[in-house]
């Protein structure tokens, strides 16, 4: 088993690019495994651009693992987007956490680009054909519905010989996607016993198709947030998270000390979950930057100790030593 938690925000709630970077820092010399990024296109809000931060942490950072969470693949071209990811791959040395999904109907984008919902399913499956041959063929001919390439290659290819392809969704249809074309499932606002069954639906049907996926390349998400459920913040953050998503937050997110954070891992734990993103509710990047603080020094050892030998944290001392990289 293999146990690793990684940070993710969905906003951008810094001041600027040096708050952000100081908490990117402060992942890095904490031990935290990844960091990941939602992917939004159309927002009043502050929201970064998923792959445009996937290159620039790939320049800040050395040790840290990252990924989106997850880019909307209907609103993407693929053969960009592959383009894109092997790009950071390599310039990472083999870093990057690729996470694809169909994107929420609920997402302001639809609307605003004025692209059909419907679409999203088909658009989703020839993407993923076509971006994973990419990243594995010289020359590529692909007929679909959306999609239609002649020829077409890229290069330099990916790093990591097999790049992951971490499938986000936990309807029929992302089931029958993660087993068909996924190295990984990635889950969103699943709770522990959802993503329990989605789990195990994944590996029945990888199973048949002939394939499988490496138990620790489940994952699962949830906002945290050390503190009282009626702090001024939280009402706020579980309002915005049902109006994105159309669910509610009272259950999903995980509100109280250490203990309540590690409880909840555990309880993905014991359904099949390995991987995590958890994410920081703080009313601007100060608040963002003490929650992580907090969970690297309260919450990581015990994981670390729970579950033995499953995250591979160097020494805050040893990454403060190292140079930095900055873009």
């Amino acid at each position: 088993m293999t146990v690793a938690i990684g940070l993710g925000l969905m906003d951008f709630p810094f001041a600027g690019a040096a708050d952000y970077w100081r908490w990117v820092d402060l992942c890095e010399a904490g031990g935290v495994d990844s960091i990941w990024q939602t992917d939004r296109l159309v927002s009043r809000q502050p929201i970064l651009e998923c792959m445009a931060t996937m290159a620039a942490l790939a320049g800040r950072t050395r040790r840290l693992r990252f990924g989106m969470n997850v880019v909307s693949l209907a609103l993407r071209d693929p053969v960009l987007l592959a383009k894109q990811c092997a790009t950071v791959d390599v310039l990472s040395e083999g870093r990057l956490l690729p996470a694809f999904g169909i994107g929420s109907p609920l997402g302001p984008e639809w609307q605003a680009l004025n692209i059909d919902t419907r679409t999203r399913g088909k658009r989703t499956d020839e993407a993923l054909e076509i971006i994973a041959r990419l990243w594995r063929e010289d020359s590529v001919d692909f007929t679909g519905t959306h999609y239609r390439l002649s020829g077409a290659s890229i290069s330099p290819k990916p790093v990591q010989p097999d790049l992951p392809m971490w499938i986000g969704g936990s309807s029929a249809a992302a089931i029958r996607r993660t087993a068909r074309y996924g190295t990984g499932w990635q889950g969103g606002g699943e709770m522990p016993a959802d993503a329990a069954r989605v789990v195990a639906a994944i590996k029945a049907a990888t199973t048949e198709a002939g394939r499988s996926i490496d138990n620790d390349h489940y994952g699962a998400s949830f906002p945290f947030y050390f503190g009282s459920a009626s702090d001024s913040v939280v009402g706020p953050a579980m309002a915005a998270y049902t109006k994105r998503t159309g669910r509610k937050g009272d259950q999903y997110f995980a509100i109280g000390d250490e203990a309540t954070i590690l409880e909840r891992v555990g309880e993905y734990v014991a359904g099949g979950v390995e991987k995590f993103i958890l994410r920081p509710v703080g009313a601007d990047g100060s608040a963002v930057i003490a929650q992580t603080r907090r969970l690297i020094d309260k919450v990581l050892p015990l994981v670390a100790t729970r579950w033995p030998k499953t995250i591979n944290q160097p020494h805050p001392e040893e990454v403060a030593q190292r140079p930095s990289r900055r873009v």
